[in-house]
């Protein structure tokens, strides 16, 4: 729920005069700065904050298929800390390729989440071990055709050695003067090599299953050529029982199927 789609844009140009134009302007420096407000925080399938609201500040600069991302969470009511904590901050390299209708994109991820301290378990909640700082490598292919769809392999090369693979689906429509529905759907697959992530009722077995569902809906509203607001509204499940145990586990709140939405500002340059 914190991660991007990288949508490969083909265009053809008739004038040759339009081709340098194109060129020139792919050649050019990138950046765009987002500000999400969200009445939750769900990162693959689990509810990582509750009962608060969550501001997400993001900056994403580009040249020439290369970009860095800085991105971070602050919670109102942080339950690991009792209070209004500013508690991640994420770095992401990428390179980004077109070959075709396709584009090819890697890159690196590393989670900074302050040692979040574990959540201690009361009666309706149970309790949740402590975060630690790790780190990803991924590569994604992605479609320029309807629906755009992208498949992302994550490998958790740190904390919790495994894999997630996910599938995601996304079409905008255009409503009117530029403002677009955008709708999407995503399902995901995790596959741990490790005790660090165990399944809920049999912690002796690494866990392995399909595990979360994504469906979000939304709107884009351009403000001149720069800004635009985008509310949205998305519903996270899980897509199977072994998931349905382990992101309740690990949720807090002890949840495994959330309904949320927020509002994102963004200026692109």
């Amino acid at each position: 729920m914190k991660r991007k789609m990288y949508i490969a844009i083909a265009a053809a140009a008739i004038m040759t005069g339009q081709t340098v134009a194109y060129a020139e302007d792919a050649d050019k420096p990138t950046a765009e700065l987002d500000m999400g407000v969200f009445s939750q925080y769900i990162w693959r399938g689990e509810a990582l904050s509750k009962n608060s609201v969550v501001v997400e500040p993001s900056a994403t600069f580009g040249y020439k298929g290369a970009s860095v991302n800085i991105w971070g969470n602050f919670d109102s009511d942080s339950k690991p800390y009792n209070g209004a904590k500013y508690n991640e901050t994420d770095l992401t390299l990428s390179y980004s390729k077109d070959v075709g209708i396709t584009k090819l994109t890697g890159g690196y991820i590393y989670y900074g989440l302050n040692e979040q301290p574990a959540v201690a378990a009361t009666a309706k909640t149970p309790a949740i071990a402590a975060s630690r700082d790790t780190q990803e490598l991924f590569a994604s292919v992605a479609l320029d055709v309807l629906s755009s769809p992208t498949l992302t392999v994550y490998r958790d090369i740190s904390q919790y050695p495994g894999w997630y693979i996910n599938l995601a689906v996304s079409h905008s429509f255009e409503v009117v003067d530029k403002i677009t529905f955008d709708l999407g759907a995503s399902a995901g697959y995790y596959y741990s090599d490790s005790k660090s992530l165990v399944e809920a009722k049999n912690p002796s077995s690494e866990y392995r299953a399909l595990h979360n569902g994504l469906l979000s809906a939304g709107f884009t509203i351009p403000f001149g050529d720069y800004f635009s607001v985008k509310p949205m509204i998305a519903y996270s499940f899980p897509l199977s029982s072994k998931a349905d145990d382990f992101i309740k586990a690990n949720s807090v709140g002890g949840d495994s199927s959330f309904l949320y939405g927020g509002v994102t500002f963004s200026a692109t340059y």
